[in-house]
C-alpha cells in the first residue's frame, strides 16, 4: 500500500510490495502531444477541442504561457481543454515574464514560436530549468534571423526574444531532439521560403503529425522534414492517446511481479516512442500490442502485459533513442532481470529534470542493486530476487519517483520516496492508480 505523509505530493511517499498488478487502466494523456495541441491550437483559426489532455504541471505551464499572450483556453473537465485560436498572427505581447516552471518542452517550443512574433518576450523557469541547455535551440533560430539574448552566451534561461521576420534555412541537428526540431518547425511555418530539418537519427514526430493535421504545408522524407511558409492553420478536434512513457512504469511493474496480467488501454504507439516495448521484449517480457488503429494522425493500441522472467541485455544508443524517457523504468526492469544489463548512448540524460544517470545509480545503490555508472549510461547487475528496500530521493524528477515506486513492488521492507510530489508533472494520481491495481 501507499502511506501518505502529510501531503503525498509535497512530502514523501512510502511504497510497499505487491504480488502482482491486475486489471485494466488508461494512463493519462501523452505529455508531448498535450503540449503541442494547445500551442498549435493557439495559432490556428477557430476552435480546437482537446480530449485526453494531460493536466500535469508541465502542460499547465504551457497553457499559462499562452494565456499571457491573450489566448482563450478553457478547461471544461480535468482532461478536456478548448482553445479558441485567433490565427497565426493573433498572439499579443505578454505583460509579464513567461514562467515555464520545470518544463523544457514549454520553453524550447515557445522559443521557436516567439521568435516569429512581432513583439518582445522573456522566458524563464524554475531553478532546475535555468540550468538546462538552451543554446542548441537558440543557434538555428539565430540563423533564421531571430533576435535572442540569454545568460551564459545564450545557453541558459532567462532568454529575451524580440520577434522578427524570419527566413527559412536548412539545418542538420547535432543531436536527435524532438524539442529542437519542433522549435525550428514552429519558427519555419512563419519564415519566408522553406525550412528543412535533417536528423542523423529520427526523433519523435508528434509536431510533424500535428502540423499536418492543422493544415500546414509540411513534407516528411525519412529523417528529413521540410515545412513551408504557412498562411493559416485551422482548429480541429484532438484525441490525445495515453502516454507510453507513463505506461512504461506499469508495464515494468507487471513484468517483474509474479501474479500480473495488466491491460493498458488506448496507449500511443508512435513508432518513434515504442522503443521501450522492443527493449522489454528483448529482455524476455510478455507484451502484446492489440487493437492497433489511428486516431487524429497518431497510432494507438491496447497493451497486454504478463509476468515474465527477464534477462539482462545490452541496450545501445540507437535502441535507446526511442525509449530515452523510459530509462528509469528500464533500469528497474534490469534490476530484477537475470544477468547484467548495459545501457549506453544516454549522455543526453545528464541534462534532464535531473541527471537521470546519476539519480538512478544513486537510487539503485540505496536499494541494494549493484550498478556501475558510466559517462553515457549504466551497468546493472540484475537478480530475480526481492530487494530489501530503503529510502530514496526523487531529485525533483517525476520519472525517478515513479521508477522507485515500481521497484518497491519487489521490496521486502518498502521504499520511502522523498519528493514524491514530482509525479504530478506527468501522472497526477499515479500512487492511487498503482494501489488500485495491486494484487495482495
Amino acid at each position: 500500500m501507499i502511506n501518505e505523509k502529510k501531503d503525498i505530493f509535497s512530502g514523501s511517499a512510502s511504497a510497499t510490495r505487491a504480488k502482482g498488478l491486475k486489471g485494466e487502466i488508461r494512463v493519462p494523456g501523452d505529455k508531448s502531444i498535450s503540449h503541442r495541441s494547445v500551442i498549435i491550437g493557439a495559432i490556428a483559426v477557430g476552435t480546437t477541442a482537446i480530449d485526453g489532455f494531460l493536466a500535469g504541471e508541465d502542460n499547465l505551464s504551457t497553457i499559462n504561457a499562452l494565456r499571457l499572450m491573450g489566448v482563450r483556453i478553457k478547461r471544461t473537465e480535468e482532461s478536456t481543454v478548448v482553445v479558441e485560436g485567433g490565427g497565426m498572427r493573433s498572439l499579443k505581447e505578454p505583460e509579464d515574464v513567461i514562467d515555464a516552471g520545470n518544463s523544457g518542452t514549454t520553453t524550447r517550443l515557445l522559443m521557436g514560436l516567439l521568435s516569429a512574433q512581432p513583439f518582445f518576450s522573456v522566458l524563464t523557469g524554475d531553478a532546475s530549468l535555468r540550468k538546462r541547455p538552451m543554446k542548441r535551440v537558440v543557434e538555428p533560430l539565430l540563423k533564421m534571423g531571430a533576435s535572442i539574448a540569454g545568460r551564459k552566451d545564450n545557453s541558459l534561461l532567462p532568454v529575451a526574444i524580440s520577434g522578427r521576420r524570419l527566413r527559412g534555412i536548412s539545418y542538420s541537428t547535432p543531436v536527435a531532439s524532438a524539442q529542437l526540431k519542433s522549435a525550428i518547425l514552429l519558427a519555419g511555418i512563419y519564415a519566408d521560403g522553406e525550412t528543412t530539418v535533417l536528423e542523423k537519427e529520427r526523433s519523435r514526430d508528434h509536431t510533424e503529425r500535428m502540423l499536418k493535421l492543422f493544415g500546414a504545408d509540411i513534407e516528411v522524407k525519412g529523417n528529413t522534414v521540410t515545412v513551408r511558409s504557412t498562411k493559416e492553420l485551422y482548429g480541429c478536434k484532438i484525441e490525445v492517446p495515453g502516454d507510453i512513457s507513463s505506461a512504461a512504469f506499469l508495464m515494468v511493474g507487471a513484468l517483474i511481479t509474479p501474479e500480473s496480467e495488466l491491460v493498458i488501454k488506448e496507449v500511443g504507439v508512435n513508432p518513434a516512442r515504442t522503443g521501450v516495448v522492443h527493449i522489454l521484449k528483448k529482455m524476455g517480457g510478455s507484451i502484446e500490442v492489440l487493437n492497433e488503429r489511428e486516431v487524429c494522425g497518431e497510432p494507438v493500441a491496447d497493451i497486454l502485459v504478463r509476468s515474465s522472467r527477464l534477462k539482462g541485455v545490452d541496450i545501445t544508443g540507437g535502441e535507446l533513442l526511442p525509449a530515452i524517457d523510459e530509462f528509469p523504468a528500464l533500469c528497474v526492469a534490469a534490476s530484477f532481470a537475470d544477468g547484467v544489463t548495459t545501457i549506453g548512448g544516454a549522455s543526453e540524460l545528464r541534462v534532464k529534470e535531473s541527471d537521470r544517470i546519476a539519480a538512478m545509480a544513486s537510487s539503485l545503490n540505496a536499494l541494494g542493486v549493484k550498478n556501475t555508472e558510466k559517462e553515457d549510461g549504466i551497468i546493472i547487475e540484475g537478480r530475480d530476487v526481492d530487494i530489501e528496500g530503503g529510502v530514496v530521493e526523487s531529485f525533483g524528477d517525476h520519472r525517478i519517483a515513479m521508477s522507485m515506486a515500481i521497484a518497491a513492488l519487489r521490496s521486502r521492507s518498502g521504499v520511502e520516496i522523498r519528493g514524491a510530489r514530482s509525479v504530478d508533472v506527468s501522472y497526477p494520481g499515479f500512487f492511487d492508480e498503482l494501489e488500485r491495481l495491486k494484487v495482495r
